[in-house]
């Protein structure tokens, strides 16, 4: 079996994504030869040929490969296709964005969010917002796979893949990159994060996640999270939506405060190895995940657990 796994990657950095997505392609057996398209991307195609598992990199570099525009980076895909068994990718952003395109154009299903590999051709994956898990089964001869990377562990960094390049497909001009505006930020990226702090629509406010949120998160070095609640009143900005339509996370640390604990929520964050919630409402469906709870104002709880950090060391 071959198996051909798109990147993840800034061009001059690998998305940590790409390696926890190399495990569970692993799982499926066979060569794993990883695609890295992009522009100036030999720092990203080097990282990833010393992924353990990998045993060759492709490299297409090309202008409009740089911003992981979808209908380029489809293209480019379905011209490679032939010779591999199984299409797989992070279910990222960019990956959700790309490869339900390839699916398309291949006629084939795409299992999504594959949260663990039973075999080359049997997944699980979760629906009904996490609240079950199905197994499902493709009978496509070429299997096309998003990965859910957080449920997967990151292998070791001493390969030495080949790295070769190969020609890049025509740009179908149906797309151009305009710009992007990013936030800046010292604190670790969400999704990769450590520790992630969230709040929810119980802070109030954007001063309050400022007087609150992130003097706990700046003790951790921590990233902070929001709730679709607090996202949707303004509060925080969507890059920090934690949740079904945010960003998965599976910190070893998850602190909820003032979170209820919606469905849509828990589907974002209830992989945490520690889940610790603080909240005023002791029947908050949060209590029913979390390892640790503690009821009680977070208006008072915050800035209490913020000075004992500081007399720890913190």
């Amino acid at each position: 079996m071959a198996i051909l796994l798109v990147a993840e990657h800034a061009n001059d950095s690998l998305n940590e994504a790409t390696a926890k997505t190399v495990t569970a392609a692993a799982a499926m057996g066979g060569d794993i030869h990883v695609l890295v398209a992009g522009s100036g991307c030999k720092a990203a195609a080097d990282a990833a040929a010393k992924i353990d598992g990998v045993a060759k990199v492709l490299v297409a570099d090309a202008p409009y490969y740089a911003n992981r525009l979808a209908e380029p980076l489809a293209d480019l895909i379905v011209s490679l296709a032939g010779g591999y068994d199984a299409i797989v990718s992070p279910a990222t952003t960019s990956g959700k964005n790309v490869m339900p395109r390839v699916a398309a154009l291949l006629d084939v299903m795409q299992v999504s969010d594959a949260t663990a590999v039973i075999s080359a051709d049997t997944f699980e994956r979760p629906t009904y917002a996490g609240n079950a898990m199905q197994t499902v089964q493709s009978t496509d001869a070429k299997k096309v796979v998003t990965v859910r990377a957080t449920a997967f562990a990151a292998p070791g960094e001493s390969g030495s893949a080949a790295v070769e390049s190969v020609a890049a497909a025509a740009d179908p001009g149906l797309s151009k990159f305009v710009g992007e505006e990013l936030t800046k930020s010292d604190r670790p990226e969400l999704a990769s994060a450590r520790i992630v702090v969230s709040g929810g629509r119980g802070l109030g406010s954007h001063e309050a996640f400022e007087q609150y949120i992130e003097p706990v998160a700046d003790k951790l070095g921590a990233a902070i999270g929001a709730s679709r609640a607090a996202v949707d009143a303004g509060y925080m900005s969507n890059d920090y939506q934690v949740g079904q339509t945010g960003k998965v996370v599976a910190p070893e640390l998850y602190l909820a405060v003032g979170i209820s604990g919606a469905i849509q929520h828990l589907a974002g964050m209830k992989d945490s190895k520690v889940i610790v919630a603080i909240n005023k409402d002791e029947e908050a469906p949060i209590f029913q995940v979390a390892d640790y709870g503690l009821v009680a104002d977070l208006f008072q709880a915050l800035p209490e657990l913020a000075k004992e950090l500081g007399s720890r060391g913190y």
